[in-house]
């Protein structure tokens, strides 16, 4: 005769780690406030606030990164800053710098430069808590920006940027999630003729600790233009310093038609000020 036994300490996992999913999603899906899904947000290519946004809630981001090119090394920084004025709608306002640095003396670099102002809305139409799903339309427009080397010999403003874009998210169960991210990416220089198009196509999957908002995962950020294919696997971890302090860690691997590009590195510290 068979006996089932259960430890009172397995027992004990089962029930603390159930209590802190159910008490960390009811803090973020609180039924009081507008419907919201809790997901996991990539930390390369992130989102303009998050999926559902409350009004009120409100974010500063500072990133850093480099990447190992085959003559230079290219390093960006970039700080944003992003706002919710009403429920479901997100903005952002971000500048990124790109700064290069030569490996060897006779090796040509590009100019150091801050690439853009960066303006950005995002809002959330669908957000179904029973299905633990979100779905957002978002625009984003950069004024493009000269070298700083030439602010004084031509025009700052070079020309503009304009990506449209859409957003699926999906939570499985507590700890699972998924999400893509895809759009058109269309740049028009002042100085060309035609546009230059390419099709961003970013795809993520992230695991998330139970009772926080720790998580590790990837990114596969592809863009495809004029039939050629472009793709890197970010994986990326997020860890909790305080309650409003996080920071992301990405690694870059290009995987295809990356040209001199090779291995890369990014830090994103994100910072969330109490709201009501």
């Amino acid at each position: 005769m068979g006996i089932l036994y259960i430890s009172p300490y397995t027992h004990a996992q089962v029930t603390s780690k159930t209590t802190l999913d159910s008490l960390f999603l009811n803090e973020v899906e609180d039924k009081h406030e507008p419907g919201k899904v809790l997901h996991a947000e990539p930390l390369y290519i992130d989102l303009i606030r998050d999926l559902g946004a409350r009004k009120g809630e409100k974010e500063w981001n500072i990133g850093f990164g480099i990447t190992d090119n085959e003559n230079y090394d290219e390093y960006e920084a970039l700080i944003e800053y992003e706002w919710a004025p009403v429920d479901r709608l997100g903005l952002e306002v971000e500048l990124p710098f790109t700064f290069y640095y030569p490996i060897n003396g006779d090796a040509e670099a590009p100019s150091n430069r801050l690439n853009s102002l960066k303006l950005a809305a995002q809002y959330s139409f669908f957000v179904s808590e029973k299905h633990n799903t979100s779905l957002a339309l978002g625009y984003i427009h950069e004024f493009e920006l000269t070298e700083f080397a030439n602010y004084q010999r031509e025009t700052t403003v070079t020309g503009n940027l304009f990506n449209p874009f859409f957003i699926a998210a999906k939570r499985w169960g507590t700890n699972f999630h998924s999400l893509l991210y895809t759009g058109p990416k269309i740049e028009r220089p002042f100085n060309a003729n035609r546009a230059h198009t390419s099709w961003e196509i970013n795809s993520n999957f992230h695991y998330m600790v139970s009772g926080t908002r720790n998580f590790i995962g990837v990114e596969v950020n592809k863009s495809v233009e004029r039939g050629d294919l472009d793709m890197t696997l970010r994986p990326q971890i997020r860890v909790g310093l305080s309650d409003n302090l996080l920071v992301g860690i990405v690694t870059g691997v290009p995987v295809s038609s990356r040209e001199n590009e090779r291995f890369s590195s990014f830090l994103r510290l994100i910072y969330e000020p109490k709201h009501k």
